[in-house]
C-alpha cells in the first residue's frame, strides 16, 4: 500500500495545487500570447519582406535589435516590477507590447521596421524575469524547475499553435483591403492588450495579501518561503551593479546564451527554413509546428526529472549539447523530413534545458539581489538573439547556406556547456565570491 502522506505532505500538496492553479494557467496563456507577437515577424515575413523590401540581412538585423531594446530596459523593468507589485507591472508590459505589436501592421520600410521591432523589445523588457521572479515568491525552491518548465512550455506551445495560425491568417491576404501579414499583426495583438487588463483583477502580488488561499495554507507558504530566504549558500545581499557584475552571474548568461540565441533563431529563420522546400505558407505552419509539439512535452518531463532527482547541472549540459549536434547535423541533409528531425532536436535542447537551468539560477541568487540578477542573466543572455538572428541573415545572404548561418547558435551553446560543466565540477552549489 502507498505510505499515508503526513499532516505536513497533505497541507503542503493542498497548498501547491491551489497556487498552482491560481497562477500558472493566467501565466502560461500570458506568456504564450508574449512568444507569438515576438516571434510571428518569422511567418509575417513570409510576405512582409518582398512587399516592403527587406533583404535577409534586413530582417535579419530586425529580429536581433528586438533584443538591444530588450537587454536595455530588462534590469530596470524587473527592479520595477519588485517595486510596484506584479499586477501592475505585467498589465503595463502587455498593453504596451501589445499596442507596439499591431502597429507593426503599418511596416513600410526598413527604418519602421527596425525602429518597431526596437521598440517592441522595450515594450516586453521584464516580462519573463518578472514571472520567474514572481513565482519564486509562490513557490519553494524543490518545485521550482517543474513550475518553470510548465510556465515555459508557453514558448514551444506558441510555435505549436502560432505556427498554423499565422499560415492560416496569411490567407486572409486582400481582406478589406489588407495584406495577410498586416492581419497577422493585428489580429495576434489584441490577446495581449485583454491579457493585461485581466492581470490587475487576477494576479496576486504576495503570498500574505493571498485572500484565495484558506490561513493555514497561506501561514504555511509564507513560513516555507521565510526558512528558504535564510541560507546561506546563495549570492549574498549586495548592489545591484555588484550583482549584474558577479562573475556567477555572467557565467550563467554565457550558459543561457546559446539556449536562447537557439529559440530566437529558430523562431524567425524556421519558417524561411522549412518554406524553402517547396511548401506553401500554410503547410510552413503546419509543418513548422511538429518540432514544438515534441519540444513541449519533453520540455515538462524534463523538468519534472530534474526536480525528481534534485540534480541541476547535467539537466542543462546534456539539452544544450543536443543543439550542438543538431545543428552540425543539418550539414548533412537535403530533404525536407531529416531536416525537421533535426529541427525537433535543437528545439527538444533549446526548451528542456529551460526549467533546470532557471531553477539552479534562482537557488544561489537570495531573495534580496533576485531581481536584478535574474534580469541581468536574462537580458545577457537574450543579447545572443541579437547576434545570432543578425549573422543567419548575414551569412545567408553571403552564401546561400542555412546550415551554414546556423553555426553561430552552434558555437554558442558549445561554449554553454562548457560553462555549465565548470559551474558543476567546481561546485555542487553555485555561490558566488563576495
Amino acid at each position: 500500500m502507498p505510505p499515508v502522506p503526513t499532516q505536513d505532505a497533505a497541507l503542503e500538496a493542498a497548498t501547491m495545487r491551489r497556487v498552482f492553479t491560481r497562477t500558472l494557467p493566467f501565466l502560461v496563456l500570458a506568456y504564450l500570447i508574449c512568444y507569438i507577437d515576438r516571434v510571428n515577424v518569422g511567418f509575417a515575413g513570409l510576405q512582409m519582406n518582398q512587399d516592403v523590401g527587406l533583404s535577409k540581412t534586413i530582417f535579419g538585423l530586425g529580429g536581433g535589435i528586438f533584443f538591444i531594446g530588450y537587454f536595455l530596459l530588462e534590469v530596470p523593468s524587473n527592479l520595477a516590477l519588485e517595486r510596484f507589485g506584479a499586477s501592475r507591472w505585467i498589465a503595463r508590459i502587455m498593453v504596451s507590447w501589445g499596442i507596439v505589436s499591431g502597429a507593426m501592421a503599418f511596416t513600410a520600410g526598413t527604418s519602421s521596421f527596425l525602429t518597431l521591432r526596437f521598440l517592441l523589445g522595450a515594450a516586453e523588457a521584464g516580462f519573463f524575469p518578472g514571472v520567474i521572479l514572481y513565482l519564486t515568491y509562490w513557490f519553494p525552491a524543490a518545485h521550482r524547475a517543474r513550475i518553470v518548465g510548465i510556465f515555459m512550455v508557453a514558448i514551444p506551445a506558441a510555435g505549436f499553435i502560432g505556427s498554423p495560425l499565422s499560415g492560416a491568417i496569411l490567407g486572409l491576404d486582400g481582406w478589406l483591403g489588407v495584406r495577410g501579414w498586416q492581419w497577422v499583426f493585428i489580429l495576434e495583438a489584441i490577446p495581449a492588450v485583454l491579457m493585461g487588463v485581466a492581470s490587475l483583477l487576477w494576479l496576486t502580488d504576495k503570498p500574505e495579501h493571498a485572500k484565495w488561499l484558506p490561513p493555514e495554507q497561506r501561514a504555511w507558504l509564507a513560513a516555507q518561503l521565510a526558512a528558504e530566504r535564510t541560507r546561506a549558500s546563495r549570492v549574498p545581499h549586495m548592489s545591484v551593479w555588484k550583482v549584474m557584475r558577479d562573475k556567477h552571474v555572467l557565467i550563467m548568461a554565457l550558459v543561457y546564451s546559446g539556449a536562447a540565441g537557439a529559440s530566437s533563431g529558430l523562431a524567425i529563420w524556421q519558417p524561411q527554413i522549412i518554406k524553402s522546400f517547396g511548401l506553401t505558407n500554410f503547410e510552413t505552419g503546419l509543418v513548422n509546428a511538429v518540432p514544438y509539439a515534441v519540444a513541449a512535452v519533453l520540455m515538462v518531463l524534463w523538468g519534472r526529472q530534474s526536480d525528481r532527482t534534485g540534480e541541476r547541472v547535467w539537466h542543462n549540459a546534456v539539452p544544450i549539447s543536443a543543439i550542438v549536434v543538431g545543428l552540425l547535423a543539418t550539414f548533412f541533409v537535403s530533404e525536407l523530413w531529416p531536416m525537421v528531425a533535426l529541427l525537433t532536436l535543437v528545439l527538444v535542447g533549446t526548451y528542456a534545458c529551460k526549467g533546470p537551468f532557471w531553477a539552479l539560477t534562482t537557488e544561489f541568487l537570495a531573495a534580496p539581489v533576485a531581481a536584478a540578477g535574474i534580469a541581468q542573466i536574462n537580458a545577457l543572455g537574450n543579447l545572443s538573439g541579437f547576434v545570432a538572428n543578425y549573422l543567419i541573415g548575414a551569412i545567408k545572404d553571403a552564401t546561400g547556406s542555412y546550415p551554414l548561418s546556423l553555426m553561430p547558435i552552434m558555437a554558442l551553446s558549445a561554449i554553454g556547456v562548457v560553462a555549465v560543466v565548470w559551474i558543476g565540477h567546481g561546485r555542487h552549489r553555485v555561490v558566488a565570491a563576495e
